[in-house]
């Protein structure tokens, strides 16, 4: 028997006030600013062979046609460390999202569905009627993701990621009308 009044340990986990720790609260999702950039070039070298410079992402980010939301780390010190981000561009109805990072340490959480879903929501409010993008073949989580979210395969392209070691792309396109 516990000596406590009260025993927590026949609750479930959901119960316990901080059970989210030591992983933390979910990250905040919001627009990126050009401020971001060195963070964001950051998380996307860690993610891919080619990583984007501060530059290109500062150009991106800056441009009016291009949504980037970023996934910042919600501390209750006040720090907003960006953990992730998705960039996607518009041109008509249709948008094609040009990537999505997360840092290593954050995979597995949830985050880039977060930062999809957001750019599906707020596509689908800007009357975009398809969304299109290439993935690699051989990355299986963001394909199981990108699947979920109702996106299919139409189309592939071979060698596309062969300068950076990599084998070819599956092109991919959600309808969201």
């Amino acid at each position: 028997m516990s000596s406590l009044w009260w025993d927590p340990s026949g609750w479930p986990m959901s119960w316990w006030p901080m059970s989210w720790w030591p992983a933390g609260p979910p990250p905040l999702i919001d627009a990126a600013a050009p401020a971001d950039a060195p963070a964001l070039a950051e998380i996307h070298a860690a993610c891919f062979a080619r990583g984007w410079s501060e530059a290109e992402l500062e150009a991106l980010v800056a441009d009016p046609a291009v949504d980037t939301q970023v996934a910042r780390r919600a501390s209750p010190f006040g720090t907003r460390r960006p953990v992730g981000f998705a960039l996607c561009r518009r041109a008509g109805d249709e948008a094609e999202v040009l990537t999505v990072a997360v840092s290593p340490h954050w995979r597995g959480r949830g985050v880039a569905t977060e930062l999809t879903e957001t750019l599906l929501r707020r596509l689908y409010a800007e009357r975009v009627a398809a969304v299109f993008l290439e993935v690699d073949a051989g990355n299986v989580p963001a394909l199981a993701l990108y699947r979920r979210l109702r996106f299919r395969q139409v189309g592939e392209r071979r060698g596309y990621y062969a300068g950076s070691g990599g084998g070819h792309a599956l092109v991919m396109r959600c309808d969201l009308r």
